[in-house]
C-alpha cells in the first residue's frame, strides 16, 4: 500500500507555523518555570508528547480543508513509510539496549575498557570507554548511567577534577551516540533524508574522527592524578553482541536484521550463562520497547503535525526564508549554493535543539525542511543526514539543561554548567564541522 501524497502549496504561510511555535513555547516555558522552581530535570517535566497536543489541535483549526480531509492529512503524515520505519527501528534499538544491559553486556564492556587503561591516561581512557559503549548501545543517556558512577569513583581515588572527568564521559557518550548506527538520532536523520545508515556513518567519520582525536589530545594534556585500577573479571562473550552489531552495520547489512541478530545474541549470552531465562528475555525486550515510548509516539505526532504544516504552507515559508539567506550569501550556484544550504540546515537544527533540548526531536522537527533544501541545492542525502546529526549533537553537548548534562551533574553532585564547560568534544566538533562545511570540496 502506497503512502498518501501530501501536496506542497505553491506559497508559504507564516500563520501555518503557529502550531510549531505553540509546541516550542509550551515545552520551553514549562522547562523555564520548573527550572526557576529548582526542580531536577526541569525541561523534562512536561512530556513532549503532551506539549505537542495543543499544537496539533491548533493546526487542525487552521486547516482550510474539510475536517475529514484534515484528519486524513494528519494520519497520512503519521503513516508515512519513513515515520513507521523510524518507529520500528526505535523499538528494536530499545530492545537491544535493554537486553544487552540486563545480560551484563555493559558491565563486561566497562570491565574490558578499564583493564586496558594505563593509570596515567584515565581521562582519555574514560572518553574512549564511553565512546565505544555509546556507539554500540546507541544511547548517550544509557552510557552515562552505566559509566558515570565508575568514573566518579576513579576520579575521587585519583584526585582528578570531577567536572573534568564528567566532561570526558559526556564527550565520549556524545561522540558514540552521534556515530552509532542504532542511535535514535541516526535513525531520525537517515529516515528523514532517505539515505543508508552505513553511508551516513562514513560521512559522519569525516567530522567525528578529527574532532575525537583532538579531544583525546586535550584530555591527555589535561590529565591529572593516577590510580592503579583493581583488575576485574572480564567476560568476553558478553561483549560479542556489541562487536557484532558494529561490524554488521558498518558492513551494510539491513538495520532491521542487524538489530534482530543483536537482540538474539545478547539474549543468547544470558541464556548460556544459566542466570537468565526465556521469560525474562521476553520481559527485557518489552522493557526496551517501553523505554522508547516517548520518542516513538512523538515521532508519529510530529509526522502528522508536519504534514498539516506542509499542506498549509508553513514548511514552504521556512524554506523560502532560508532560500533568501542562501541567495544573499551565495550568489553563485554549485559548490557555493551547496555549502550555504548545509549551513542553513545546521543553523535550523541547532536553533531548534537549543529550544527543545533534545537532539532527536530537533532532527525529526526539521527533517522535512532540510530534505527540501538538500534537493534544491544538490546536497546528497547522506551529507544532509550527517549535517543534521552533527550539529544537533554539538548543541546537545553544550546545553546545561540537556538531559545528559543534568544526569552527569546529579551523579557527580556538581553543577550542569560545570559539566558542559569541560565537554570539550562538543566545542571541538563545532569548530571542525564548520571548517569542513566551508572548506570541503564538493563533487
Amino acid at each position: 500500500m502506497s503512502n498518501p501524497v501530501i501536496a506542497k502549496p505553491k506559497s508559504g504561510s507564516i500563520i501555518a507555523l503557529l502550531p510549531l511555535t505553540v509546541f516550542l513555547a509550551l515545552f520551553i516555558g514549562a522547562g523555564l518555570y520548573f527550572q526557576a522552581q529548582g526542580v531536577d530535570f526541569a525541561f523534562y517535566q512536561l512530556p513532549s508528547v503532551v506539549a505537542i497536543l495543543p499544537a496539533i489541535i491548533i493546526a487542525v483549526l487552521l486547516s482550510k480543508q474539510r475536517l475529514n480531509q484534515t484528519i486524513e492529512t494528519f494520519i497520512a503524515g503519521i503513516g508515512h513509510s519513513n515515520i513507521i520505519a523510524m518507529c520500528l527501528i526505535y523499538l528494536l534499538a530499545g530492545a537491544f539496549a535493554s537486553v544487552a544491559k540486563a545480560t551484563g553486556g555493559v558491565d563486561a564492556t566497562v570491565a574490558l575498557g578499564l583493564s586496558l587503561i594505563p593509570s596515567q591516561l584515565l581521562l582519555p581512557g574514560f572518553f574512549v570507554i564511553a565512546a565505544f559503549i555509546a556507539t554500540a548501545m546507541g544511547t548517550s543517556m544509557g552510557t552515562i548511567a552505566a559509566v558515570a558512577p565508575i568514573a566518579l569513583g576513579v576520579a575521587t581515588q585519583a584526585g582528578i577534577s570531577l567536572p573534568l572527568m564528567a566532561g570526558a564521559v559526556m564527550s565520549g557518550a556524545l561522540f558514540g551516540d552521534n556515530l552509532s548506527i542504532i542511535s535514535d538520532t541516526t535513525i531520525a536523520a537517515t529516515r528523514t533524508q532517505g539515505c543508508e545508515m552505513k553511508d551516513k556513518f562514513r560521512e559522519n567519520l569525516i567530522f567525528a574522527l578529527p574532532a575525537s582525536l583532538i579531544t583525546l589530545v586535550v584530555f591527555t594534556l589535561l590529565g591529572q592524578g593516577h590510580v592503579e585500577l583493581a583488575s576485574q573479571p572480564i567476560d568476553f562473550v558478553k561483549v560479542i553482541p556489541y562487536l557484532t552489531i558494529l561490524i554488521l552495520a558498518v558492513a551494510g547489512l539491513n538495520v532491521f536484521v542487524v538489530l534482530t541478530i543483536g537482540i538474539l545474541l545478547a539474549g543468547g549470552t544470558g541464556l548460556i550463562s544459566g542466570q537468565y531465562d526465556v521469560i525474562t528475555f521476553g520481559k527485557d525486550i518489552y522493557a526496551g520497547f517501553t523505554n522508547m515510548q516517548e520518542i516513538f509516539i512523538l515521532s508519529m505526532l510530529v509526522g502528522g503535525l508536519a504534514a498539516l504544516m506542509q499542506q498549509q504552507g508553513g514548511l514552504t515559508f521556512v524554506s523560502a526564508q532560508i532560500e533568501k539567506l542562501i541567495a544573499r550569501f551565495s550568489k553563485a550556484q554549485g559548490e557555493a549554493s551547496c555549502r550555504a544550504a548545509e549551513l542553513g540546515m545546521a543553523a535550523i537544527v541547532a536553533a531548534t535543539n537549543a529550544c527543545v533540548a533534545n537532539n532527536t526531536v530537533s532532527i525529526v522537527v526539521t527533517g522535512d525542511i532540510a530534505k527540501d533544501l538538500a534537493e534544491k541545492h544538490g546536497v546528497s542525502p547522506k551529507r544532509a543526514a550527517s549535517v543534521l546529526d552533527i550539529f544537533a549533537c554539538i548543541i546537545q553537548g553544550l546545553l546545561p539543561y540537556g538531559a545528559q548534562a543534568l544526569l552527569l551533574a546529579s551523579i557527580f553532585a556538581i553543577s550542569p554548567l560545570a559539566v558542559v564547560t569541560y565537554s570539550w568534544y562538543g566545542m571541538i566538533l563545532a569548530v571542525v564541522a564548520i571548517a569542513i562545511v566551508i572548506l570541503r570540496k564538493r563533487h
